[in-house]
């Protein structure tokens, strides 16, 4: 038995996912699956557990001083992990990677700007840009043999001039894909040719199928790295999303300056949590337990996707990473009424709503199996007799 197939009740621990699952998408507490927030429903590692049980000890919570150590792990991670050696004066800590990216929205760009988006991608870069009074511009992902590719002619041609960044998801969520080296250079030279600041929100690189290599956008191009904003954290690998924690990495120089003003504008710090959290995960110990997180996620990927593509009119994009199914349902012929209520209705399983990760979202649901495994094959089950009919 892995450690990973323990089911930990999560119901009244204020979890987003599960206690809200009812409120918004009325999918009964009782015996609903949560399948939405992308978080999983594991414990962290134990270095991170001895992390914070080393400050529970120690009983005082005073501000955090010297953050040499953190840095150094982030270094370690990246070169260790990613063959990425990085600077640790271009290292920032946000409260997250989606404040992070709205610190670069509110940096890089002013209000009525343009901020380029491949749709259907993560819903919250929709939200902060257009909270920020700045204009979302959606450049449709192109299917191809199931699987996400991008258009650089269609989108050279949608561009006005009033567009002053791009946002690249990678690897790519809700898809899963994991970007070539030379999808990665035509991104880079998109934006170059339209002189946009270009943001790799890479917060999914430690969670790659086998068989597939994640490449950071800042081993792609070195002519890159004069516009390029690199975005990791522990959060997702770790599961310590509510620690809050991010890695802004910035290369250029000239880059960091007008960032680090926003932020002392701002007056932001990290918490100390996250820090200690961070500082413990990115580790040896923390690397091993990773290794054994990807195997298990990779099967939950397949006992899912076999049962979600076994019902007719269902297709579960192949994903090469992340631990968020992308299932299309728009074989069925059913409105997006009809295959949603299923799913909430009979299923009895909360999904993320496809049409909030922008164009080309509007038939697909995604779900998220980082859950103990018998948790997978029930929610296969549940949907093949929410199906049933079309068997």
């Amino acid at each position: 038995m892995s450690r990973f197939d323990e089911e930990i009740d999560r119901f009244g621990t204020h979890s987003v996912k599960w206690d809200m699952m009812e409120k918004i998408y009325g999918v009964p507490a009782k015996d609903g699956l949560s399948m939405w927030v992308a978080d999983m429903d594991f414990r962290p590692p134990a270095c991170v557990q001895d992390a914070l049980q080393g400050m529970l000890d120690h009983g005082v919570y005073g501000y955090y001083g010297d953050n040499s150590a953190y840095l150094d792990a982030i270094c370690w991670w990246m070169e260790n992990r990613h063959g990425w050696t990085v600077d640790p004066k271009s290292i920032f800590s946000t409260h997250g990677l989606v404040n992070g990216t709205a610190l670069c929205v509110d940096t890089y760009t002013a209000p009525g700007e343009g901020v380029v988006l491949f749709t259907p991608v993560y819903h919250a870069f929709a939200r902060v840009i257009h909270a920020a009074g700045r204009e979302v511009v959606e450049c449709p992902l192109v299917q191809n043999g199931g699987r996400y590719e991008m258009d650089f002619d269609a989108y050279d041609a949608q561009m006005t001039g009033n567009e002053r960044m791009v946002i690249l998801c990678s690897p790519h969520n809700p898809g899963g894909r994991v970007w070539t080296r030379a999808e990665l250079k035509g991104v880079a030279e998109f934006a170059r040719r339209h002189d946009l600041i270009l943001v790799s929100d890479e917060i999914h690189h430690d969670l790659v199928m086998p068989g597939h290599e994640h490449i950071p956008m800042a081993l792609v191009d070195d002519n890159v790295l004069e516009r390029l904003v690199m975005m990791t954290a522990t959060s997702k690998t770790f599961n310590i999303a509510g620690s809050h924690i991010g890695n802004v990495i910035i290369p250029n120089e000239s880059l960091r300056a007008p960032f680090a003003a926003k932020m002392a504008a701002m007056g932001m710090s990290a918490n100390s949590f996250g820090l200690f959290m961070a500082t413990a995960a990115y580790s040896p110990a923390g690397a091993e337990w990773v290794d054994e997180l990807v195997g298990y996620l990779d099967g939950n990927r397949k006992i899912f996707d076999a049962a979600v593509n076994s019902i007719p009119g269902l297709a579960s994009m192949d994903m090469q990473s992340t631990y968020l199914a992308w299932v299309d349902f728009e074989g069925t012929g059913m409105t997006r009424e009809e295959f949603t209520g299923r799913v909430q209705k009979d299923a009895r399983i909360a999904a993320n709503l496809g049409p909030t990760f922008g164009a080309g979202g509007e038939s697909f649901l995604r779900f998220n199996y980082a859950t103990p495994r018998r948790r997978v094959i029930e929610a296969g089950e549940r949907l093949q007799k929410a199906f049933g009919d079309l068997q």
